[in-house]
């Protein structure tokens, strides 16, 4: 096979242009599935059942389903069920927050259990309030012992953003497409987005390392 990245070199600019894109997707849907997945630990931790129930079974969903597959329900069914004209970027974001959040919240409630019981007990003993006890207390302490873990599903979150090309958001893998449907040289286009791809998953996982050990050394 003969690859002619010369060709395709200084056409690269949307290729650059789709990175940045997806960086920024991955960003917006990173942050709603913190937000999501923080309400999910609260949730888990209530004191009614149904709520805890209901936690159970959309985390049993959302694992349960391809990804690809939520993306179009939120694309397609979001806009009639709401009633609000709801565009490519707007669902994908969603619906790839909304996917994240639930593992946020599985990593979160591994960061709950290395909290001493005795936090707690102390809290409700000087009379907080049970919301005080959780967002000054508890939870500052939960984020600051699973940030690596964070990092790293921010490159998960990342990899998935390449779906979002189905529902015509220009991220990366869109771009890629739409370049070598172009110059009619995929394989090239297409290897040079892997590399692109690479070098951000690369970049977040070993600042995800860093912060691992930089949080291990704190606590010797």
């Amino acid at each position: 096979m003969d690859l002619q990245f010369i060709e395709i070199i200084p056409k690269t600019g949307p290729l650059f242009w789709g990175a940045l894109y997806t960086i920024f997707v991955g960003l917006l849907a990173c942050g709603l599935g913190i937000a999501v997945g923080t309400a999910l630990l609260l949730m888990r931790n209530s004191r009614f059942w149904l709520v805890r129930k209901f936690v159970g079974i959309y985390g049993s969903f959302i694992r349960g389903t391809p990804a690809l597959v939520q993306i179009l329900v939120f694309y397609y069914a979001l806009a009639p069920l709401s009633g609000i004209n709801v565009g490519p970027l707007t669902a994908g974001v969603m619906a790839v927050g909304f996917n994240s959040g639930a593992y946020v919240a599985e990593i979160l409630r591994g960061g709950l259990t290395r909290i001493p019981k005795g936090q707690w007990e102390a809290a409700e003993a000087l009379g907080l309030a049970r919301h005080k006890i959780w967002f000054k207390i508890i939870l500052p302490q939960v984020f600051n012992s699973v940030i690596p873990l964070l990092v790293n599903e921010f490159t998960m979150v990342i990899k998935i953003t390449p779906l979002l090309s189905t529902i015509t958001v220009v991220e990366l893998t869109r771009a890629s497409q739409m370049l070598y449907n172009e110059t009619f040289r995929p394989v090239e286009v297409l290897l040079l987005a892997a590399l692109i791809y690479f070098v951000i998953c690369f970049s977040v996982s070993q600042y995800g390392e860093y912060l691992q050990r930089r949080s291990m050394k704190y606590r010797l």
